[in-house]
């Protein structure tokens, strides 16, 4: 209904009076009134709307980004993509490719023998392929013909070469069971028993072999397999192996092996020249269901010494220099080890390796050498002041401003040939 013609008609009755016109037509732009401004709120709402949800959008953009740049700055470096993992991908492309081609083969041979027999070509060998190494032991498979004569005149063959050919195979690991007899013989004379001892075994009165002890111990630390796989892999073969036994082997081995670790050690300290290095490992928390730092200290020998090389890992719970101390307890030789303070403040004895970063002419006495940062940063500086010379002056000023200059007329040189220079001298002990 139209308000403005309805007031129209009702002004062209005489009867209505003059004040209920007014008021009718007051109340018509109050309405009209109250109609735009609804309108208006509305838009202005929906222009609201709008800016709030792009400003949400914007905001788990920049959360999203900010935890992007939050874990590249301060996450674990283990949740980057290591090499190994890189090379699973290599692995399955490589393997997708040979599939494939077995595929194409498979179809190329099944549409040569639906179709004319054709002359067949020598397959083309591949390149680079490796010979199989020496050391394996070969099972020989003879194939002979079916027959030793000749198919069209029946004349003997006689032989005249071999076509050898050779394929890599592997035995699973094969559970098998050690069955110890040990008949009793007695004397009837003299009523006593005879028996062959018992032959001594890493775990009395166990069940495990040296074999199956020595398969759990590698595949654990060396080929970094967890015990529920091994318990995987027995049970293919339908053989029991609880985690919790083979947990307790485990701890028994390192019992067992023990001594062979101190004459490891023993030989390791008898060396002049001795690396070390510490690495943190986590180590469980039992309790608190968490882990704490752990820390392995390694141990190695000078690789232009004598002898075979040595390496031992010392487990510690924490980094502190006291461990190394208590571990190089009156060994005397050179240490090569970085600048840990700790290490130099417990080690005083020791002569460090820090003294071969000295220039020539230095001190090799067995005083606490000087931070190995300090030298370098000296011929940065050095180096950005002496830039705008020429080169032989830049030489003759670096040779004036060497700390070795006052005891040798040669001028120092780079870190890396001082410490060539000095390597064998330290070494010789």
């Amino acid at each position: 209904m139209d308000l403005h013609a309805e007031l129209v008609r009702l002004k062209s009755v005489v009867e209505l009076p003059e004040c209920i016109v007014g008021a009718v037509q007051s109340l018509i732009d109050q309405a009209q009134e109250e109609a735009a401004e609804t309108i208006r709120l509305n838009e202005q709402v929906t222009r609201r709307d709008s800016e709030l949800h792009a400003a949400r959008i914007k905001i788990q953009a920049l959360t999203l980004e900010l935890a992007h740049l939050r874990r590249m700055r301060f996450g674990a470096r283990s949740e980057a993509v290591s090499p190994e993992a890189g090379d699973l991908f290599q692995e399955t492309l490589a393997s997708d490719i040979a599939a494939a081609q077995a595929e194409l083969a498979r179809k190329q041979a099944e549409a040569a023998a639906t179709s004319e027999p054709q002359v067949p070509r020598t397959p083309r060998l591949r390149a680079g392929r490796q010979p199989l190494p020496d050391h394996l032991p070969r099972i020989e498979h003879r194939h002979e013909p079916i027959s030793c004569t000749c198919g069209q005149c029946g004349t003997a063959l006689v032989k005249i070469g071999e076509d050898i050919s050779e394929q890599l195979d592997v035995e699973p690991a094969r559970f098998f069971v050690h069955r110890h007899i040990r008949p009793q013989y007695a004397c009837r004379a003299c009523e006593t028993v005879s028996a062959a001892p018992i032959a001594p075994a890493v775990i009395d009165a166990g069940m495990a072999a040296t074999g199956l002890l020595s398969w759990v111990a590698i595949s654990k630390f060396l080929d970094h397999l967890p015990l529920y796989r091994l318990e995987q892999i027995a049970a293919r073969d339908g053989v029991s192996l609880s985690r919790t036994t083979m947990a307790e082997w485990v701890g028994r081995i390192g019992v067992a092996l023990q001594p062979l670790v101190d004459r490891l050690v023993a030989h390791l300290l008898e060396r002049r020249v001795l690396h070390a290095d510490e690495t943190p490992v986590k180590q469980l928390d039992p309790g608190r269901g968490k882990t704490k730092r752990a820390y392995l200290w390694a141990y190695r020998s000078n690789v232009l010494e004598t002898g075979p090389p040595i390496v031992v890992f010392d487990y510690q719970p924490s980094r502190a220099g006291a461990h190394a101390q208590a571990f190089l307890s009156g060994w005397q030789g050179h240490l090569m080890v970085d600048d840990y303070g700790a290490t130099r403040r417990c080690l005083p004895q020791a002569s460090l390796s820090l003294d071969v970063l000295h220039t020539r002419g230095a001190s090799t006495s067995n005083s606490m050498p000087r931070s190995p940062m300090r030298l370098p940063s000296r011929r940065w500086r050095e180096s950005a002041r002496c830039t705008p010379l020429k080169p032989r002056a830049r030489f003759d000023d670096r040779g004036t401003r060497s700390p070795a200059a006052n005891s040798s007329p040669a001028p120092a040189c780079s870190l890396a040939r001082v410490a060539d220079q000095h390597a064998p001298e330290r070494c010789r002990g």
